[in-house]
């Protein structure tokens, strides 16, 4: 029989107790695959003596992940502790400078210190692999890395955050407000007690980080992406977009600009007959643009035990089998620092809600602060009239500069009819490249 490959697994949460199941119940068919079979060596978590739904008997058990990863019998180190610092980042730099490979999930490392981390791996010879760490079990490194390696990627896009996608698919299917929706995905399990990560774009734009550094063969850059959550979308703005014909999703958008580098997260309003549009749900989908291919979407869970699991095995098998590639695609010392567009300077469409008082002027008023931006009108809504009182007035604009459509917020905000602050959501056409002769 082949040597096994031994792996230690520092943390035993969630993912952690998911990937020992995967290893144990398709540990035959692994095997195959591999041409060896996949061995857990050792383990270290917090609570040695938590009940879990797996043994951890015969295992090399370490109280320290760091020491562990120095030190274990094994030839990787599978870290599944998570955040971008403290010990997580310890054991992966000690099991690098040990001379073993790293497996990990975790997005916020490798957003914040993936280039790093990238460097010490390829000048120690060993693979710093992180499939699990976007989109759960969609294989979407793996497709940037190596299936789409033909083509010059233009943009990549995608729903990067299960949680948001979940709380917007309930709110729009029942009419509840935020609150209420992410309440029940607490209780669900979809988000986290404190679940600002999610809904405020922190994870969606770790993970768009890392797919503009695969897709662009550059620099990770979590520092310059824009970031905006999904807390100010009501119930009405989603109302209004399916009257429009969209359906508003969080999305992350990278794209080259001019030979810079655009990255954002924010609400976008996508229309409705966009094959992004119908991803509901607790789904991910990863949309990418290149030269050959055209339009590439895949779809699937994005983060969950089973799934997480299934990409971290995925990353064993390869490592297995002895198959190495750079870890953003490219060596690690090509990778292009890539200057960050900004977003002043985006070019879009753009969807605006006011809450004013219904009287004579305001809409010449508003008008007037258009006219001084040289933002153009595409379509306006309002539903009935209430003369004294307050109403919603949505208005949709021609493609405009952000910071001229900013400069016309801040003035409409500051009229006497205005009686909230405006709400503004990107409107974003997702028009397919030109398809090739």
């Amino acid at each position: 029989m082949s040597r096994p490959l031994k792996i230690a697994v520092a943390g035993l949460g969630t993912v952690g107790v998911g990937t020992l199941k995967v290893l144990e119940t398709h540990a035959r068919s692994l095997e195959r695959r591999s041409g060896r079979p996949i061995a857990v060596s050792a383990v270290s978590a917090r609570e040695r003596d938590k009940k879990r739904p797996v043994s951890t008997d015969g295992l090399a058990w370490y109280d320290d992940a760091a020491v562990m990863a120095a030190e274990a019998d094994a030839e990787v180190v599978v870290e599944l502790i998570g955040g971008p610092d403290g010990i997580a980042k310890q054991v992966c730099e000690a099991a690098i400078a040990a001379g073993r490979h790293v497996v990990t999930a975790n997005k916020a490392l490798i957003a914040e210190h993936g280039t790093a981390l990238a460097r010490a791996a390829e000048a120690a010879g060993v693979s710093l692999s992180y499939e699990a760490a976007v989109a759960g079990g969609i294989p979407i490194v793996k497709a940037l890395r190596e299936g789409l390696a033909a083509n010059g990627l233009s943009r990549v896009y995608g729903i990067l955050n299960g949680t948001c996608n979940y709380i917007l698919t309930n709110m729009r299917e029942s009419g509840r407000s935020f609150d209420d929706v992410l309440e029940e995905a607490q209780r669900l399990g979809y988000a986290e007690a404190d679940p600002g990560f999610d809904v405020d774009g922190i994870d969606a734009a770790h993970k768009l980080a890392i797919l503009a550094a695969l897709a662009f063969g550059c620099e990770v850059d979590f520092a310059a992406v824009h970031v905006e959550g999904i807390r100010r979308v009501s119930p009405l703005d989603i109302r209004f977009a399916d009257e429009l014909g969209y359906r508003i999703k969080l999305l992350g958008i990278a794209a080259l600009t001019n030979g810079e580098l655009e990255q954002r997260v924010h609400p976008c309003m996508v229309p409705v007959q966009a094959p992004i549009a119908s991803v509901e749900g607790v789904f991910n989908a990863v949309v990418a643009d290149g030269d050959f291919v055209d339009t590439l979407m895949q779809e699937g869970r994005g983060a969950g035990e089973g799934p997480t699991a299934s990409a971290v095995v995925a990353d064993l098998v390869d490592i297995a089998r002895g198959y190495a590639t750079p870890t953003f695609a490219i060596p690690a010392a090509e990778l292009r620092r890539l200057a960050p567009a900004s977003m002043q300077r985006h070019w879009g469409a753009y969807y605006v809600r006011l809450i004013v008082v219904d009287r004579p002027g305001v809409f010449a008023d508003i008008a007037a602060a258009m006219r001084d931006f040289d933002v153009s009108m595409e379509s306006v809504l309002q539903h009935g009239r209430d003369p004294g009182e307050t109403v919603s007035v949505v208005m949709t604009t021609h493609e405009t500069e952000e910071a001229a459509m900013t400069g016309t917020i801040q003035a409409i905000e500051s009229l006497d009819a205005v009686v909230e602050p405006p709400c503004l959501i990107r409107i974003e056409s997702f028009a397919p490249p030109a398809a090739r002769e």
